[in-house]
């Protein structure tokens, strides 16, 4: 899915500002399968406001500027219904940590713990981002999205715990046998 079905998808749940948009992509039910920039956002909404699928207007506010309001349309509306019927493509995982320990023979012992313990953390921060996004009403998509990644992030936890020995065995016996 790109920015552009993403930014529609938000606002067929109702009119929303630039910043808005962009905070529930980093921190709303959306950061939790999609990653977009600021770079991306904007660009996107001036496209799709060019294509009439997008409205946009100005709010004044005392001692601010102005304020830009997008709503979609009716034609945005069937846009974003027609991308949802377009076959799915796979997902694409992308993990520096997962890179990282494909190479944690290369790493100090010390290093290599950091970085299980930072990700471990990582997914309680998300797991306490599920619970928060989980409070008050949810559409079916929601509820079953906040309890795919409330299982993913509590498996992950659970794996790096019940097999981080075999990482950081391995390292200290691998960096031993080297320096002999």
């Amino acid at each position: 899915m790109d920015v552009r079905t993403v930014c529609l998808g938000i606002l067929s749940r109702g009119s929303a500002t630039g910043y808005e948009i962009q905070k529930a992509m980093k921190e709303g039910w959306p950061s939790l399968f999609f990653e977009a920039s600021y770079g991306s956002i904007y660009p996107a909404l001036a496209k799709l406001t060019d294509e009439g699928l997008v409205t946009c207007r100005e709010e004044t506010e005392v001692g601010r500027p102005d304020r830009k309001v997008y709503s979609i349309t009716p034609e945005g509306d069937q846009a974003f219904s027609q991308s949802l019927l377009k076959p799915l493509t796979p997902d694409r995982y992308r993990s520096d940590f997962l890179a990282m320990i494909y190479f944690s023979d290369s790493l100090p012992p010390a290093l290599l713990q950091k970085y299980l313990d930072d990700r471990i953390r990582e997914h309680q921060s998300e797991l306490q981002l599920i619970d928060e996004l989980s409070e008050g009403d949810q559409t079916p998509g929601e509820a079953f999205l906040m309890e795919w990644g409330r299982r993913i992030n509590q498996l992950c936890i659970e794996f790096i715990a019940d097999n981080r020995d075999v990482l950081e065995d391995g390292v200290v016996v691998q960096q031993a046998e080297a320096a002999e």
